[in-house]
């Protein structure tokens, strides 16, 4: 694969672990309560959205099992950090496992909140594009990402805290995630042209996925 290629991966699992790092602390947008994850990771739909329309569905499940093996090293790393003895004359004990550690019901969640929303996202545009012929990329873009992020949303968000806070309260967080990411996704569509008109002249591919074979666990 080119350098392109490489560099679209190496941003794609940048944004995803960059917001699981900093998704601990909570914002108000808008009036809205949400991780502070959200100011990159819907980034990760938009660049998950560039490796389907120029390479493929085929390529871009590759990328999504690498990003997910990628998280759970990292979750692995952060787990044995907290788990070895700090130095005496550390004061940070204390913040390091509240910041990065996750409990079992969170990273569960979000591992699979991950696949699903990212395998949604992926399936949708390529379905779309071979639909359209190519055509109306904003169409292809947006209705990904609305049924992609809002699996990713309530799954995770149901998982999380289903159970633990009134349905209704639950209700409101699926809403407000899913709002913020489509609109995000919305708002980066003049970039997306950009990028994917560029690295579809550069790297003279355009992957119309009409035999792909959409298993998502077929590596």
């Amino acid at each position: 694969m080119s350098w392109r290629f490489v560099t679209v991966t190496a941003l794609f699992l940048t944004c995803l672990l960059t917001a699981n790092v900093i998704a601990a602390k909570l914002v108000v947008i808008g009036g809205l309560v949400v991780p502070a994850g959200i100011v990159i990771f819907p980034l990760s739909y938009v660049i998950g959205d560039v490796l389907t329309e120029v390479w493929g569905y085929a390529v871009a499940r590759r990328v999504i099992w690498l990003g997910f093996a990628c998280n759970a090293v990292m979750v692995l790393a952060i787990w044995v950090g907290g788990e070895l003895p700090p130095a005496p004359f550390w004061p940070g004990q204390g913040a390091y496992v509240e910041v990065l550690g996750s409990t079992p019901r969170i990273l569960a969640a979000s591992f699979l909140a991950y696949l699903a929303g990212e395998f949604a996202n992926s399936f949708v545009l390529a379905k779309m594009k071979v639909a359209t012929r190519g055509r109306w990329l904003w169409t292809r873009t947006i209705g990904s990402t609305i049924v992609g992020e809002g699996l990713d949303s309530a799954v995770f968000i149901t998982l999380a805290f289903g159970g633990g806070l009134p349905w209704v309260v639950v209700a409101g967080m699926i809403g407000a995630q899913w709002a913020v990411k489509v609109l995000y996704e919305a708002a980066a569509t003049p970039l997306t042209y950009a990028v994917v008109g560029w690295l579809k002249s550069r790297e003279g591919v355009d992957r119309f996925d009409g035999d792909t074979d959409f298993n998502p666990i077929r590596l």
